[in-house]
């Protein structure tokens, strides 16, 4: 039994093994969003072209810096319509990989667009996570603890 890498609860061949292989369209925005995460695992560039709207199609040489990635995991966040009768769908999504030792998170929004009974990627949003900001507290601040002194009059000694 093989699992999908989109889901490890499910085997590939009854999740996106279908998709991949052109036997099946992915009925809702998400299981288009879950198998493109599943083509990019196994590195089937191909499909993710044939899954993109035609007007924002990438070539097949734009794939080069994702060969060395290898992928740990998606989390669906939330999807907004993208269901059977649908004709445009939104997934927000997490997914997470390794490059050059490194971990990061792919944070997107996605949207999708049906166009003659089958579902497409349209583009997407990058979201990064908040710049993180030091809670280093300056000599001359008000002290934390609400004294009203300075800061390095209180509980900086």
């Amino acid at each position: 039994m093989t699992f999908c890498p989109c889901s490890p609860e499910k085997e590939f061949e009854q999740c996106c093994g279908p998709y991949l292989a052109g036997d099946q369209d992915a009925p809702t925005a998400e299981a288009l969003m879950r198998s493109r995460y599943t083509a990019y695992v196994v590195k089937d560039y191909d499909y993710v072209i044939r899954t993109c709207q035609a007007d924002n199609r990438p070539k097949q040489d734009e794939f080069t810096d994702q060969l060395d990635l290898k992928w740990h995991g998606l989390e669906v966040l939330r999807t907004e319509q993208g269901q059977a009768d649908d004709d445009q769908g939104v997934v927000e999504f997490v997914a997470r990989y390794e490059a050059a030792g490194a971990t990061y998170n792919h944070h997107e929004v996605s949207k999708f667009v049906k166009e003659e009974g089958k579902w497409y990627y349209l583009d997407g949003d990058l979201l990064r996570p908040p710049q993180a900001q030091s809670l280093k507290i300056g000599r001359n601040e008000p002290c934390p603890c609400g004294s009203g002194k300075k800061y390095k009059k209180c509980c900086l000694r």
